[in-house]
Parts: structure tokens; C-alpha cells; sequence
């Protein structure tokens, strides 16, 4: 049974104007949301009170233990595409991320390995304490810079130029280190949920595609050729040196950025296997979009830089790479459909066309084997799939607000950050005169005053030009929310009659759900 807490949680899941952000509040804080993307109803995974409670009180001993003084302030961080729970605890100039996740298997993995890597010399975070069960730990707080972001910033601005190129020359580097050096001597009897990248673990990855993908998109297929394929790619792979550690998930979103330094985290997958799948991880990265040729130009440095502490492993580099690098899409794609098409996160959902931008590379490029006709044909019917771009491609909701400055601007609760606003003081004002007091910018009396003002149409039409721009890319882009906001002293004439003529102007778009709100009408 469900506290009251839940149910009321469940109820703005389905009814409240923007659930985006209770959904955010409660997962941050209380639990999980699992969503069926086929009846939109919802079911709760819930961290009871005390529950929570528990967990806090359990990570301010371990920081008391630590530091000597209890945690003045303890704050829940967003979680990513893991359940673990990630708290910053901070207290007289002292500051630690408190960690919990009640898969022990897991958390010893991570614990070890970050040790093991911390020993050699590698950027990690430091591991503080552990709790005797390991369900709790304390670690290094590296900050919210992640380099993901902060590469994206750079691109914005500069394009993919040279200092790009080198900060991922960099990370390869640092890459080599982990898989060559430290890798070399980890207890891989500890990786979770298996020490080798055998068959079973690559036949995991392909089912995983086939399942949480190909099925929820409804792309049609022969299972028992496709059975056969997954079976001779798995084949192909084996057939490279699997001596080395392999991080699992390499990729910019799993490094920190902390006074200009990289830290690498989220290696508790790690398992001995394949060079080739971590680089593979890395430039194949479906939002990091690399440019082909610099992706071409840092496989080279790889080459060549590994070359230097084992010639042997990468001499044949190449051969096997864009195998690993089809494998690594397959199983992202894996991990898009889960997250996106079963629980409609929109973060992935709008991956998931990104990461067919690889698909797509891979198919113009031959570098899918003959020997595997069938994830070839399925890789096609992906990327022709008006079902999938359907799902993937959720209508825009532009959401056009009038209101009055007095009461400040609406709250953006998609998630967003705002959109448009648009202040109309500046037009005439219909309610300087008496016969419109009573009345609001949607009586035609009203109306007809303000269509009389040249300077009134080129502001609505100013505005139009502005907004019809960003629902474009927007839409384009896969976006699905976007707030247009226009504000007078009242909010009664002028940014009711704007928003009409506004909505009026924008209703019918395609892939676009037009919601107008006269916020101090109500």
C-alpha cells in the first residue's frame, strides 16, 4: 500500500498542468516513478519516511566519523541513469558526497576499484569510509561540472576545434592508463555482474537491444536469424585480445571536471575484456556527436599511444574496432528504449534519434559485416520507422501565458528554465479608460481598441517571428516544451489580447500543442 504522500504524488503524476516537475521533486528526494508508455498510468517505487530517514542518519555518522562534526546541511543530488542515491553533505568548511544503493555486489565492485585506481595514481575520488554492510559510503566530492556539459559549452562557442581534440586525446590517454596499467592487476573477481566480457555478457548487451529495443519500437524481425547474428557477432568479438579492464561505460558523461582536472567515475561495471569497447564507448557517444574525421584522427592517437606500452595489442586494432563500435550502439539503443520508450524519460527518448545518427554512419559506411544480414536489415527498418520517430519525436507543448507583473512572471515547471517574455507596458493601455475597465483583452470592445494601434500588430508580429523560430528548431530538435509569457500592469488587457492573437497565429502548427492560460483570469 502506498502512504498518503503517494497517492497525492500519483494524482499530479496524472492530472496537475506540468507533472514534469512533482515527478523530479519526488525522484530526487522520495523514490521512483515507473510509467507504462502504452496506458500512461503510473506505479511507485517509494522510499518510505523513514526509510529516507534512515539512509540520511546513516551517511552524518559516517561523515561525523570522518570529519569530526555533523553535516550542517544535507542536499539530494538529481540522479542520472542509475538508482543510487547521491547525497552532498557540508558542515563548518568540510564537504563529502554521501552515497547509498542496496546492491552490495555493486557497491563493492566500485569500492574496490576506486581504491585499486586511487593506489595508482589515477583521477578517482578518494573513498573516505564504508558503513559494515556497504549499502552506505562517503566519497570525494568532485563538484557539478561534468565534462559533458562543459564540452557542449565549449562546442557552442568554438565549434569541435582543437581544444576539444586534446581534452579527448586527454581522456584517451588517461583511458590507456586504466585499461593497460592499473587494469593489469585489479581483482576481477569482484566485477559486477561478471569478471569477463564472455559470451554471455555480449549476448546479454544484444538481447538487451532486442528486447527494451527492437520491441518496444515495434521494428519487426526474424528472431531466429536474428539469434543467428547475435551469435557470429559475438563470435566476431571474441576473436580480439580480451586480457585488458574495460571500463564498461567510458564515456564524457562519466567524468568530472574539478579545478580544471578530469575525475572519472561509474567504472563499477568494469570487467576484463576488449581495448576496443571503451574507446569504442567513448567516440561513439550518441550526444557527444564527434565530428568523422576527428573521430578518425583520435582513433589514431589511441593506436599509437597504447602502441607505446604494448605494440601487440593494437596491431590489428582496426579490424575488430567497428564491430565493438556496433555492439556499443546496439547496446545504448538497448538502454535508450528502456529508459525512453518503457519509462518515457525524456532525456532518452530524445537520444535515441542521436544514437541513430551512428546507426546510420555505420550502414553508409560498411562497417556492419555481411555475416550479419539481419541486424543490418533491422538497423534499416530503425531508421525508417515512422512509429519510432513518432515515439521518439513527442509533439512540442508551447504553453502562451498572460499575467500581470504585480504577481511576477509563471513558473516554469517543465524543467525548462522559462521561454519568452514578452512585456506589453509599453502598447496603449485600454484600461485607462472606463468603458474597458470591466472588461479583459478577449471582449471584441477591447479588442477592436488595440487593433487600431500600428505599433500593437508589429509587436504581436515581432513576437510571432521570435517564437515561430524557436517552435522550429525545437521541434525539430525533438524538444517538447517551450513557455511564451506575455506580462502588462494588470494582466487583464494588452497580454491577454497578445496571447490570443499569439495562439491564434500558432494553433494548427504541426507537431505543435498550442495551451493558452490567462493566469490572472482565473
Amino acid at each position: 500500500m502506498f502512504d498518503q504522500r503517494s497517492a497525492i504524488l500519483n494524482y499530479f503524476c496524472q492530472k496537475c498542468f506540468e507533472p514534469c516537475f512533482y515527478r523530479y521533486f519526488f525522484e530526487t528526494n522520495y523514490g521512483r516513478i515507473h510509467s507504462n508508455n502504452l496506458s500512461g498510468q503510473f506505479s511507485l517505487e517509494v522510499f518510505s519516511y523513514s526509510s529516507m530517514n534512515q539512509i540520511i542518519e546513516n551517511l552524518s555518522r559516517l561523515f561525523h566519523q570522518w570529519s569530526g562534526i555533523e553535516p550542517e546541511q544535507v542536499t539530494p543530488l538529481q540522479q542520472s541513469g542509475s538508482y543510487r542515491r547521491y547525497f552532498r553533505m557540508t558542515g563548518r568548511g568540510k564537504t563529502a558526497i554521501g552515497a547509498y544503493y542496496d546492491q552490495l555486489a555493486e557497491n563493492r565492485a566500485f569500492i574496490s576499484f576506486t581504491q585499486h585506481f586511487f593506489d595508482f595514481g589515477l583521477s578517482v575520488p578518494e573513498i573516505y569510509l564504508v558503513n559494515e554492510d556497504y549499502t552506505c559510503y562517503l566519497l570525494e566530492d568532485l563538484g557539478d561540472k561534468i565534462l559533458f556539459d562543459h564540452l557542449n559549452e565549449i562546442r557552442q562557442k568554438a565549434g569541435f576545434g582543437d581544444e576539444m581534440k586534446e581534452t579527448y586525446k586527454q581522456i584517451l590517454d588517461e583511458l590507456i592508463r586504466f585499461q593497460m596499467i592499473a587494469g593489469k592487476t585489479i581483482d576481477f573477481s569482484l566485477s559486477h555482474p561478471a569478471p569477463v566480457f564472455d559470451a554471455q555478457a555480449y549476448l546479454w548487451d544484444l538481447n538487451y537491444f532486442k528486447y527494451n529495443f527492437l520491441k518496444l519500437a515495434n521494428i519487426p524481425f526474424d528472431e531466429f536469424c536474428l539469434e543467428q547474428n547475435f551469435h557470429k557477432l559475438t563470435e566476431l568479438l571474441l576473436s580480439a585480445d580480451h586480457s585488458f579492464f574495460v571500463y564498461r561505460d567510458f564515456q564524457s558523461r562519466n567524468i568530472m571536471l574539478k579545478e580544471k582536472q578530469l575525475y572519472f567515475i561509474d567504472y563499477q561495471g568494469g570487467r576484463k575484456g576488449a581495448l576496443h569497447y571503451d574507446v569504442a564507448s567513448l567516440l561513439f557517444q550518441a550526444r557527444a556527436e564527434i565530428p568523422l574525421e576527428v573521430r578518425e584522427e583520435l582513433i589514431d592517437h589511441y593506436i599509437l599511444q597504447a602502441g607505446k606500452i604494448e605494440p601487440e595489442s593494437v596491431k590489428d586494432f582496426r579490424t575488430h574496432f567497428y564491430n565493438f563500435a556496433m555492439i556499443r550502439v546496439l547496446q545504448t539503443l538497448g538502454a535508450y528504449g528502456f529508459r525512453g520508450l518503457h519509462e518515457r524519460k525524456r532525456h532518452f527518448l530524445e537520444s535515441i534519434p542521436l544514437a541513430l545518427n551512428n546507426v546510420r554512419w555505420l550502414l553508409e559506411n560498411n562497417k556492419i559485416p555481411d555475416e550479419l544480414p539481419e541486424i543490418k536489415r533491422c538497423l534499416l527498418a530503425t531508421l525508417e520507422s515512422k512509429t519510432l520517430r513518432q515515439m521518439t519525436h513527442p509533439s512540442l507543448t508551447l504553453q502562451i501565458n498572460s499575467f500581470s507583473y504585480k504577481r511576477g512572471i509563471p513558473a516554469d515547471l517543465s524543467g525548462n528554465g522559462g521561454g519568452f517574455v514578452f512585456d506589453c507596458r509599453a502598447l496603449p493601455n485600454p484600461g485607462r479608460y472606463a468603458e474597458y475597465v470591466h472588461l479583459t483583452g478577449i471582449d471584441q470592445p477591447v479588442r477592436d481598441f488595440l487593433q487600431n494601434y500600428p505599433e500593437v500588430t508589429d509587436f504581436i508580429e515581432s513576437a510571432y517571428q521570435m517564437v515561430k523560430q524557436a517552435v522550429d528548431v525545437y521541434s525539430e530538435r525533438g524538444f517538447t516544451n517551450l513557455m511564451v509569457n506575455f506580462g502588462c500592469t494588470g494582466g487583464r488587457h494588452r497580454s491577454v489580447y497578445c496571447a490570443d492573437k499569439l495562439s491564434e497565429k500558432l494553433t494548427g502548427t504541426s507537431g505543435v500543442d498550442v495551451q493558452l492560460r490567462h493566469r490572472e483570469q482565473e
